[in-house]
């Protein structure tokens, strides 16, 4: 079953994205004729999320004003951290109260996809009712299959989906694709403190119960000005 709540990252910095980020934030920046957040709530629009919850600090205004003209589902209610940046893992601990009981989507505001024939929400909620809970399922790009990364890989999986992190020097083939399911017992426990999501993952990893959908698709990660030109040019000229 598809989760019902959300949550899109949207409150970061994006200063690696500067000059686009000099009076806005990156949360508003367009590529292919929509804002990176217009992408990921299309998206959850799509496959029927009935209530995201979206984060702020940076331009928090900006964003603010944007979501109030949004209309339709899903419903969003904004996580407020104009006093702290809490990076991912943070942000959702904050966010837990907003989310719920029930397992979520969470989506990072700067990775997209293309070339897809079925939202890869759906293979990532497929995967997450087939396993073993608690769990987290990320969605992985295949490196070869990706823009605006280049480095040795973030996983591997095995056969039956679950991941591990390369091991000292290896070459693996997967990116995280910047969106995932999580079940909230993973967030049991934490302060509210800015950290990564990463340390929630390794809990899920030492207990495997960390596992991947890969995506069947093109991914687009617009973490700098050339990524965001790249990404440009690829939408516009498959989708004029």
């Amino acid at each position: 079953m598809m989760p019902k709540k959300a949550m899109v990252l949207a409150a970061g910095r994006g200063t690696r994205l500067m000059p686009f980020t000099q009076d806005q934030p990156k949360a508003l920046v367009e590529v292919g004729g929509r804002t990176l957040l217009d992408h990921q709530l299309d998206r959850l629009q799509a496959v029927g999320v009935k209530q995201a919850v979206v984060n702020v600090h940076h331009f928090s205004d900006q964003v603010e004003t944007h979501l109030a003209a949004r209309s339709g589902v899903p419903s969003i209610t904004v996580s407020d951290e104009r006093d702290c940046l809490l990076e991912t893992g943070g942000a959702l601990v904050r966010a837990k109260a907003l989310l719920g009981a029930g397992s979520f989507i969470v989506m990072n505001c700067d990775a997209i996809w293309d070339d897809v024939q079925t939202s890869p929400l759906i293979a990532l909620a497929n995967q997450f009712t087939k396993v073993e809970q608690p769990a987290v399922v990320l969605l992985l790009a295949r490196k070869e299959h990706s823009l605006g990364l280049d480095t040795r890989g973030d996983f591997a999986m095995d056969d039956s989906g679950r991941l591990r992190r390369p091991a000292a020097g290896e070459t693996v083939p997967f990116y995280y694709a910047g969106t995932q399911i999580m079940h909230p017992a993973w967030l049991e426990g934490e302060a509210e403190r800015p950290f990564s999501a990463n340390l929630l993952w390794n809990k899920a990893l030492a207990e495997g119960q960390l596992y991947g959908v890969v995506l069947e698709g093109f991914w687009l990660h617009v973490g700098d000005p050339a990524a965001l030109a790249a990404a440009n040019t690829r939408l516009t000229e498959k989708h004029p």
